[in-house]
């Protein structure tokens, strides 16, 4: 049913016409005739007709009604958030999770509640911890309306708290931390969702502080390019999907090599896994790991980058090599048609098993890249070499001559061309050559994990000064990546993908305004934007009715 004017002649008449289906074809029965349009309009009648129906249509009545001011708005909040994420949160077994290890605990404020507003702040806004109290003033989120800042500080410091729990049967008085207990009963009550770990990634980076970081806080390799502030070191263990499995928080002294070796052991200890593969980068082998991990009573598979320039054996008897073939090895990647065509041949030199992998690609970025840099020192040359040596990607390409002058290192040049576009990676696993490098080619998750929690997540800097709370916070950082990986794989089961920063925009933008009206609240959704309705669907979350009471 519907209302249309209808032109007679000189005038114009408002009828209102039903629609009727006869067969396969649809006629119109006009149902009564209003009168002409230019009377009903001049004399008002058609306004108090118009609001003689609002009276039956509340929604109407209420949209109407806000347009003119005649209502009063009581409350404007982002709901987007809330909706997805806690969604997630819930599926995941979080809020169960959580609820039960903190139960023995008597806090004056909903523990889960505040760690799962912390999360969410990771997720949304960047920057202090300080920000999330008066953050949440903006979303609904439920729960939360009475927690303040010291509460969410104690929430991080519970999380961070060292106890001698166990983390199964048969392995009490292990020392654990709260959220490692957590790790594990996430692990445990997720398990369909971890495809295997037969294979499993680790990397590391660095986070700084603005302060003296507690005790854990030490000087060392800043890879934040910040050695003037002390740090902690920051491992995190991903499965073949890219879902994290756990994280690890070190001094910031720790060298790389130091680091693999007790994750692995604890990975075995927490989780009860006796047989699985790592793969890590060259920064993480030692001489020592190396025995450990090939000694018969520990025993584990790896999968490393080796140091081409460092080690004399991979320099000279692994790269110079001549006795096998490359195996081309066509490798997917994201947003693109055509697979990268990855090279890969297999060389044993003393008993140990090495892979080349050759990226065609690569090599002549390398190339034109090293030109670049040869040319630009020949440019630079010309005008005085003093500002050369602090260059450390000129410095490597340049020699002392007669007189103390620089000068180019033409034979430097020609070792270099034989790294272009390639790595070596050491394996004791049985997988073939071709297995082993698209392996080691999935430690970019990592990577990109460390680069989301860095950038994305805003994890640094650090202000916090107790060690329970440093921990506390880099685990909120976790369990973000944990969300924020999860709502990734469910988009990509749907088909969808979206850039992070547009997915945030978008969930924020969709708001719920309270109105009051004659004494009765009245809730007005906005309008879904860009992303918003997929990522709900995604979710399985149903999109909220436009007007409620």
């Amino acid at each position: 049913m519907f209302v249309r004017v209808k032109p007679s002649g000189r005038y114009k008449y408002l009828q209102i016409v039903e629609n009727s289906r006869e067969g396969k074809k649809v006629k119109q029965q006009v149902l009564c005739t209003l009168g002409r349009l230019d009377r009903l309009t001049e004399s008002g009648k058609l306004d108090s007709f118009t609001e003689s129906l609002l009276r039956f249509s509340k929604k109407l009545k209420v949209i109407n009604m806000y347009k003119q001011d005649q209502v009063k708005v009581l409350r404007d909040v982002s709901i987007g958030p809330a909706l997805v994420f806690e969604r997630i949160w819930k599926d995941l077994k979080l809020e169960e999770i959580i609820r039960e290890v903190g139960s023995g605990r008597n806090y004056q404020f909903e523990l889960e509640r505040a760690i799962f507003l912390t999360v969410l702040h990771r997720l949304f806004e960047s920057g202090s911890d300080r920000k999330t109290e008066k953050w949440k003033q903006d979303y609904n989120i439920s729960g939360v309306e009475g927690i303040e800042l010291h509460q969410l500080y104690r929430a991080m410091a519970w999380l961070g708290e060292s106890k001698g729990i166990g983390i199964s049967k048969g392995r009490e008085g292990y020392e654990q931390h709260i959220k490692e207990k957590i790790e594990w009963l996430l692990f445990e009550k997720n398990r369909d969702l971890f495809s295997t770990l037969e294979v499993v990634f680790f990397d590391t980076t660095s986070i700084y502080f603005e302060g003296e970081g507690g005790s854990l806080g030490e000087n060392g390799h800043s890879k934040d390019h910040r050695p003037d502030l002390k740090q902690i070191v920051v491992g995190v263990v991903l499965d073949q999907e890219g879902r994290p499995i756990c994280s690890e928080v070190l001094p910031g002294n720790t060298a790389d090599a130091k680091t693999l070796l007790p994750v692995i052991v604890r990975l075995k200890q927490r989780f009860g896994i006796n047989s699985f593969c790592i793969v890590a980068d060259r920064g993480m082998v030692s001489k020592r790991l190396m025995e450990t991990l090939e000694s018969p009573s520990f025993r584990i598979n790896y999968i490393f980058g080796s140091r081409m320039r460092r080690q004399k054996e991979v320099r000279e008897k692994v790269l110079g090599s001549e006795g096998s073939r490359y195996k081309e090895v066509p490798i997917a990647r994201a947003g693109k048609t055509n697979p990268l065509l990855l090279k890969v041949k297999e060389v044993t030199v003393n008993g140990k098993r090495y892979v080349v992998c050759y990226n065609p690609e690569q090599a002549k970025k390398d190339a034109l890249d090293r030109e670049a840099i040869v040319e630009s020192l020949k440019e630079r040359l010309k005008r005085g070499d003093k500002a050369l040596v602090g260059n450390k990607g000129y410095r490597k390409y340049l020699k002392v001559r007669e007189g103390e002058a620089f000068e180019i290192d033409y034979e430097k040049l020609k070792e270099e061309a034989i790294y272009d576009g390639k790595w070596v990676l050491q394996t004791n696993t049985d997988y073939s050559a071709e297995e082993v490098a698209v392996q080691y080619k999935q430690l970019w998750m990592v990577e990109k994990a460390f680069r989301t929690v860095k950038s994305v997540l805003e994890t640094r800097p650090i202000y916090h000064r107790c060690e329970e709370t440093i921990r506390g916070h880099i685990f909120c950082s976790f369990l973000a990546l944990i969300m924020m990986k999860e709502l990734y794989s469910r988009l990509e089961e749907k088909g969808y993908h979206f850039e992070w920063e547009d997915i945030l925009r978008d969930l924020e933008a969709l708001r719920e305004v309270t109105l009051e009206m004659k004494g009765e609240k009245y809730y007005l959704r906005t309008e879904l934007r860009g992303t918003c309705y997929s990522v709900l669907n995604a979710v399985g979350v149903a999109v909220p009715p436009r007007v409620r009471n």
